[in-house]
């Protein structure tokens, strides 16, 4: 399925959900996966303001795709494949963490507490 993609660090960081997944037997990992191994055009763009409006308290959020910094956020966690420049910014400013997938990973391996935010 992966034929189109050549982007190196995309394909570890696929591979990395994949063995996640097997290895702790958490479906959240696969599913990201298999929304990473889609056409980037189909990939999520999130903004902040929506992030911040769906998660519940503890809850980290993951975008298969990139996060866009239209809104308010308070304190929130997220992980995404890429952050515009105004969206790290604004998450950093309240207090928040950026994180890349493969960081959310190592971080919470069970996916416990993990909401997936659009795509």
């Amino acid at each position: 399925m992966r034929m189109k993609k050549t982007n190196p660090q995309l394909l570890k960081t696929i591979d990395l959900l994949y063995e996640a997944s097997r290895r702790n037997n958490t479906g959240i990992w696969k599913a990201i996966a298999k929304k990473l191994e889609k056409p980037s055009r189909n990939w999520a763009e999130v903004n902040v303001g929506k992030i911040a409006k769906h998660l519940k308290d503890g809850e980290i959020a993951i975008v298969p795709g990139k996060v866009l910094g239209m809104g308010e956020v308070d304190k929130i966690e997220v992980a995404a494949w890429k952050f515009s420049k105004t969206a790290r910014q604004k998450i950093e400013k309240a207090g928040g963490k950026c994180y890349t997938i493969a960081q959310l990973v190592e971080k919470n391996p069970k996916g416990n507490n993990v909401r997936i935010i659009g795509g």
